[in-house]
């Protein structure tokens, strides 16, 4: 019988080629760039590795392909322990695939087709099993990445977890998919916590101010909001605090691909260990440190730290 799990996270999965630097990409003629890096990625991957290196039982929920993709990222996977149980792998189908073009300000411009996650539909959400698996937690990575789940019928899903006891956390990601935020909307009020970063906030609301942006969304009935600031970490609204917590440090940012995953993780992991909200955005920034002084998503998590080193 597998092992119970603390935590399930639900999202997409790619394969992600990095390139650095590329600050132009004309239309015609080569481009050139000094180095390169081959990762497992996508929101739901980056956070499921990040929570699993933390210690946390964790879970992932998405599909991928029969390619040699999928093969790269369940042996990334299988390092750090992380479950895959609830990982579909569709036949005929190539795992999605990334390309971040990575400029000299260190922020990544990618190149997507989502490949297998346009299969990451309601056909996945399976309360009943997931209630089994020990899990009390999901986290919803890329909400607006994972087109198949942008329907009422998601919420609903939601309500029901909610009614059985689960916590909910949700991550949104910057997407076309933004224009119709109607999904999110429903979603709002059977969720725990809300988190984006500034542009995402701005575009969700029209507020510039991440203390505005927060209140608006904050005011469709979800709990809590944290929008992710990068060096000046994170604008948490909730009703118990409501303020800016900082970086604990001063980073040495190498690229920040995967950065605000890897917040999600030690948000979750914090929020897991019975930290409070304030704390458990501390925590997040900690594991975001720990991801962007690499190149690429998730090489903080697998080289160098041994996997299950808490932050």
């Amino acid at each position: 019988m597998p092992d119970a799990l603390d935590i399930l996270v639900l999202g997409n999965i790619t394969l992600d080629v990095l390139c650095f630097y590329v600050d132009d990409v004309p239309r015609y003629g080569p481009v050139r760039f000094e180095r390169s890096a081959l990762q497992p990625g996508g929101c739901g991957s980056n956070t499921a590795i990040g929570l699993a290196a933390l210690g946390a039982r964790t879970g992932l929920v998405g599909c991928v392909g029969e390619d040699e993709s999928a093969h790269l990222a369940r042996r990334a996977w299988q390092r750090v322990g992380l479950d895959t149980r609830f990982v579909r792998s569709i036949a005929g189908e190539q795992t999605g695939l990334s390309v971040a073009l990575v400029d000299s300000d260190l922020q990544p411009r990618f190149i997507h087709t989502p490949g297998a996650n346009l299969r990451t539909d309601t056909t996945l959400l399976d309360a009943p099993a997931w209630h089994a698996s020990g899990a009390r937690f999901l986290h919803v990575a890329g909400f607006f990445l994972l087109e198949g789940l942008l329907t009422p019928a998601f919420s609903d899903f939601l309500a029901e977890l909610r009614a059985r006891g689960w916590r909910v956390t949700l991550d949104v990601a910057l997407s076309p998919n933004m224009a119709h935020p109607e999904p999110l909307w429903a979603a709002l009020p059977h969720l725990d916590v809300l988190l984006c970063n500034h542009e995402e906030a701005r575009t969700l609301t029209g507020e510039s101010d991440p203390q505005a942006a927060a209140a608006t969304l904050k005011g469709r009935g979800v709990p809590a909001v944290v929008v992710k600031l990068g060096a000046q970490g994170c604008y948490l609204a909730s009703d118990s605090f409501r303020g800016l917590v900082p970086l604990p440090a001063a980073v040495d940012v190498v690229d920040t691909t995967g950065g605000g995953d890897a917040f999600c993780a030690g948000f979750a992991a914090g929020l897991l260990r019975g930290e409070s909200l304030p704390q458990a955005c501390k925590t997040g920034h900690r594991a975001a440190a720990r991801v962007v002084r690499r190149p690429g998503a998730v090489a903080g998590w697998l080289e160098g730290e041994n996997p299950a080193t808490r932050v």
